[in-house]
């Protein structure tokens, strides 16, 4: 029998229920123990409600930029920032550096063909054997290597970086914002800066500090994208499996290998006796027997909503085993298959879009927007993921209707509309559904942080606020650090 994520009578849904049945029994035990430090006060008694008692938090620090979030988009705005002179301070929720580069073991990046970091990445990745399928604009890299290459380039450039450290709240004097609250194992603590970045990838900061947003095809709820929860396995012989392995040549352009490679994986998944979640699943090479393996789908799951992540984190992990260990069980070159990882991380493709000074739109890609401040043009196609498992049976992934032309994404799209000294950088930047799931892949991130990066750190330096920095300085500047030619 096969395994749908949406079948709750199913084994994925007992495990669901059984789970969350195991999570509130473990809330409640805790609840038992972990009493209020504080003594409840005589006025605060609504049914369901607990008032926080005030408090006076210590300035942890005062610099000119802060960037909340360290994956692809904002490690670039931080290092950008750093290195033109602003005293930068990142701030990450997860262990490492690199968001869904690295805890989120995405392993495969897409639109790199640009100037810039992206060409930095490519050729200290080289230095480092950590890189394959060399294809212009994609490749395959290992995440643990990039880890390491992402401190050291932060520390090098001298960014402060914080981790294991959750952004929690955001203030502002009038329409500024000038602090942020963080949650850490160092309590609460407050943090200001002239500029501030939001990078989280789902607008967390820029919702925190009161920008209107929406996420997937308009308002706050879904229909959304999808979430995939990418992990590493180990097998006995790649190249017993090359027929199965996207882009298993290592020179070339070989990007005919995919499809024929996802069909072959799926019909082995099918023969196993499961139906995976996602209609294209795949396998990629990263290097000797090392693999990364991309079959699930969770399905509307709201990014900024900690119980549907988790439930979906849950699922998500226990389909990959069970395909996995079905796999397993067929023998031949899947015998001794086995997971070594599964991400700190499940990959959100569609969190919240936060409004900004110009909305990237669908018909921008049809006619091929061109703008004076264009900070990228991303080349990726509409890439958008069923959002619902019936869909995904008849289309997988659809292009939103339309035939994309490269096209611009201009400064003003990086700008909060309703807060000032608020940039975006990401995929939570300022645009619509269908134009989101074109700019949103990696390399673009990258190239939207160091626009960010630049204009913040005139900005801070020159006590103006982003939207009064004209992109032809950014520019400047950034040719200036040999991130633009």
């Amino acid at each position: 029998m096969g395994i749908n994520n949406e079948d709750k009578n199913g084994f994925l849904g007992m495990f669901s229920l059984d789970r969350r049945k195991f999570l509130r029994s473990a809330v409640a035990g805790a609840g038992a123990v972990a009493l209020p430090v504080m003594a409840l006060g005589a006025d605060e008694k609504k049914a369901g409600e607990f008032k926080e008692p005030a408090q006076n938090l210590r300035i942890k620090d005062e610099v000119d930029v802060i960037v909340c979030g360290a994956g692809p988009a904002g490690v670039s705005a931080a290092i950008t920032a750093a290195r033109a002179g602003a005293r930068t301070q990142l701030l990450e929720i997860h262990g490492c550096l690199g968001g869904v580069w690295t805890a989120g073991l995405l392993t495969y990046i897409f639109d790199f063909n640009k100037p810039g970091l992206t060409k930095e990445l490519k050729e200290k990745l080289d230095q480092r054997d950590a890189r394959r399928n060399k294809i212009a604009d994609q490749f395959v890299y290992h995440p643990d290597e990039m880890k390491l290459l992402l401190e050291e380039m932060c520390a090098e450039a001298g960014v402060k970086f914080r981790l294991h450290t959750r952004v929690a709240a955001a203030y502002k004097d009038k329409k500024q914002l000038t602090t942020v609250i963080t949650e850490s194992k160092s309590g609460r603590e407050a943090w200001k800066a002239k500029v501030f970045i939001d990078a989280t990838g789902d607008g967390d900061l820029g919702a925190q500090a009161g920008n209107k947003w929406e996420i997937g095809q308009g308002g706050d709820t879904c229909p959304c994208q999808p979430l995939t929860l990418n992990t590493l396995a180990v097998v006995k012989d790649p190249a017993a499996l090359k027929q199965y392995i996207s882009f298993y040549a290592n020179e070339g352009d070989n990007k005919n290998w995919h499809v024929p490679a996802v069909k072959a994986f799926a019909k082995e998944i099918e023969r196993a006796g499961i139906s995976p979640s996602y209609g294209m699943p795949t396998l990629f090479l990263i290097r000797e027997n090392l693999v990364m393996i991309m079959v699930n789908h969770e399905y509307n799951i709201k990014a900024f909503d900690a119980d549907e992540i988790t439930e979906a984190t849950v699922r998500a992990r226990a389909e990959v085993y069970s395909i996995v260990r079905g796999l397993n069980k067929l023998g031949g070159p899947w015998e001794g298959m086995q997971i070594v990882a599964t991400p700190e991380q499940i990959g959100i493709r569609d969190g919240r879009r936060i409004e900004g000074r110009y909305v990237v739109s669908k018909e921008d890609l049809v006619v091929g927007a061109r703008h004076a401040d264009a900070v990228v043009r991303p080349t990726f196609g509409v890439d958008i993921h069923a959002s619902d498992r019936k869909t995904n049976e008849v289309e997988t992934i659809s292009r939103g209707g339309i035939k994309m032309i490269p096209y611009d994404i201009p400064l003003r799209a990086l700008i909060a509309k309703d807060v000032d000294g608020l940039m975006m950088a990401g995929r939570c930047i300022s645009g619509d559904f269908t134009a989101h799931a074109s700019y949103r892949v990696t390399g673009n991130a990258v190239a939207m942080g160091e626009a960010a990066g630049a204009v913040a750190a005139i900005a801070a330096k020159s006590n103006r606020m982003p939207h009064e920095v004209e992109w032809s300085e950014a520019a400047q500047l950034l040719s200036k650090l040999g991130m633009r030619s």
